[in-house]
Order: C-alpha cells, then structure tokens, then sequence
C-alpha cells in the first residue's frame, strides 16, 4: 500500500471538508444538478475520448497509484550477481529452473536458457516493455483527460446556472438554486481535477517511470550475462539505476 497516495487523498479532502464545516451547513456545498453536470458529464465527456474496453478498465489502473508491487532494485542485482555466478560455472543452462523475484527476470533467463541470440533477447525484452509502457500510458491518458474535462464541465454548469438565474430575475425564490449550480460546479469540477484526476496521472506517470528503469535494469543485467561477464563487473555497471544515496549500502 502507497501511503502518499492514501494519506494525501484522504488529507486533501479532509482539509477541504473541515473549511466546508467550519464555513457553516456542509449541506449548503451539496447541490446535486451541479455533481450531475461535474461528475456524470465529465465521465461521458472523457468516454467519447477513449474505446469502452478502456475506460472501464480506468479503475483497475488506478489502483495501481495505490498499491504497486515492485522489486527492488538492490534485490534484482543481489539475484543477478548470483546467477552470473552460476553461468559463469556451469553455463547458460545451470540457470533453467531458477527461481527469482521478479517475472520479467524469469521471462529474460529463459529466452537465455534457451539460446536465443542477444539481438533476439534484447528485441523481445525492449518489446515487452514497450507494451507494459503503452498500457501505463492508457491510465495516465484517462486521467489526465477527466483532469482537463472537469473544470471545463465546471464552466459549463456554471454558465447554465447564470443563464437559469438571469432568466428568472422577477422571481427572487429561483435565483438562489440557480446561483448554487453557478458557483458549485466550479467548486467540484476543481476539486476533482486538482485533488483527484491529475494527482492519479502523476502518480501512474512515476510509477510507470519506476517499472521502465527496472526493465532497463534486467535487460542489461541479462546481456552482460549471456556474454559471460565477471559478476563483480556487473554488480558495479547496474549500480547506475540504484539512487546515488543508495549506492554505499548497497556496494
């Protein structure tokens, strides 16, 4: 579980709730024309961008802001080490069976057990993590499009609540309901785009970032492998993708 995301979410909307409660009724920020017109419209807007697989599957790549497991770097070159050992003694084959942490570390030492050259590994490695990316980039697109459509659905309801209001001018009774619209839709179409829809894109962006580096990390590990370098060598070039404040513990 990500506790940035959990507690920053929860905290951002707590804090507004509190101002909300402490400004009065929290009723009085409830109208539910003006979610209709924010939440719903801004739902069927960002649909129209998107093929329905897609975002409906939104969810489930949101979740991943949320929890997301991932190896370790440290772990990933610690298994590395080990196995350059193993092939450097007994050869590419010692390796078939061998359990490790991670699956994409799984998939690249059976493409080596099974003697595929280095262009073909690393073509078939770099095209899965392509695909790993494209779909990280499917999250990050939705999100940051219900971003973008929700203050504008804001604009929206509150131009039909001015309109509303402005036509009915002789009755005082209908200006209030009418203003509420105006001024809430604003009120929610910002708040779901700066404490919701971007912080989530962001948050799949970083985790997308942290998965490629990983990959990247694997696939030079398995090609330093194949072509029978010392282990130490290794350990030292994939020191690279471990952070700098890092790199004396784990040296």
């Amino acid at each position: 579980m990500d506790l940035a995301t959990l507690v920053g979410l929860v905290g951002a909307f707590a804090i507004v709730a509190m101002a909300m409660v402490l400004g009065g009724d929290i009723m009085m920020f409830v109208n539910v024309p003006s979610v209709l017109i924010v939440v719903v419209g801004s739902l069927f807007a960002v649909m129209i961008k998107f093929e329905l697989g897609q975002f409906l599957g939104a969810a489930k790549i949101a979740t991943k802001s949320f929890s997301f497991k991932l190896s370790k770097p440290e772990t990933i070159i610690e298994e590395v080490v080990e196995l350059a050992g193993l092939a450097r003694k007994g050869g590419l084959l010692s390796l078939e069976g061998k359990e490790v942490s991670d699956d994409f570390l799984k998939q690249g030492i059976q493409l080596l057990v099974d003697g595929h050259d280095p262009d073909v590994v690393r073509t078939l490695l770099n095209k899965e993590m392509k695909q790993a990316s494209e779909r990280h980039d499917q999250g990050i697109s939705i999100f940051s499009a219900l971003g973008d459509v929700a203050p504008a659905m804001g604009m929206i309801g509150t131009l039909i609540g001015l309109v509303a209001m402005l036509a009915n001018m002789d009755d005082p009774k209908t200006i209030g309901p009418a203003m509420a619209v105006a001024l809430l839709t604003t009120l929610y179409g910002a708040m779901i785009a700066t404490m919701f829809a971007l912080p989530i894109a962001d948050k799949l962006r970083l985790r997308k970032d942290e998965e490629d580096r990983l990959k990247r990390l694997i696939i030079d590990a398995l090609l330093a492998i194949q072509s029978g370098q010392n282990p130490r060598i290794i350990e030292a070039m994939l020191q690279s993708y471990i952070q700098q404040n890092k790199r004396v513990t784990a040296e």
